[in-house]
């Protein structure tokens, strides 16, 4: 069959025309709302708060068999309506993502690879790491301007730099350790 550039227009015109008139009587919106349910069809309900950022935008999380099969935003959040940001959209690849790590892992210097340790060892590295850096490098006094000794009492030798997927709660409690140490290099991943 010869199917030249007019008749292609006009079949094509014709078909558009009888689908925009046709449509016209159907309702989509009951089919719309069918489809979206069958996914979360029984599954049970929670709602929570995004772990990402502070504005705590809220979330349901819609969990089946003990594992979650979807999150989405919370409509009943009054700043929200239940839209979520790019991060918080993506909050279900903190718990359904298969290459994230589950156990510590720890690269020793000069290492090419990583090696799993215990929990505990870890915690013991970073609180001996902290103590042997401060007691080395802690600066309690210092010259002032004009040659009288100020007491400063801070440590240049560690920064702390937040990250933004911790809570206010969170944040402040790294703050108060950070002056307990007298941390001075304070920074927060969501200001970089």
């Amino acid at each position: 069959m010869s199917l030249s550039r007019r008749d292609f227009f006009k079949i094509g015109g014709a078909t558009a025309a009888g689908v925009a008139t046709g449509a016209r009587g159907l309702d989509l919106a009951p089919v719309e709302a069918a489809a979206t349910s069958l996914k979360i069809k029984e599954a049970q309900v929670f709602r929570s708060v995004c772990p990402y950022c502070a504005v705590g935008c809220g979330q349901l999380i819609y969990a089946r068999d003990g594992k979650i099969i979807d999150i989405e935003g919370d409509p009943d959040t009054p700043h929200t309506l239940g839209r979520l940001c790019p991060k918080g959209a993506a909050t279900i690849q903190l718990s359904n993502n298969p290459l994230r790590p589950i156990k510590p892992l720890y690269r020793a210097p000069g290492s090419d690879h990583w090696e799993e340790k215990p929990l505990e060892w870890m915690y013991e590295q970073v609180a001996r790491r902290y103590y042997e850096a401060r007691e080395k490098h802690f600066i309690e006094k210092e010259r002032g301007k004009d040659g009288a000794e100020i007491t400063v009492n801070r440590l240049e030798a560690i920064a702390s730099l937040g990250s933004a997927c911790a809570d206010n709660e969170e944040c402040y409690l790294l703050s108060k350790l950070n002056r307990t140490f007298g941390i001075v290099y304070h920074e927060h991943q969501a200001r970089v």
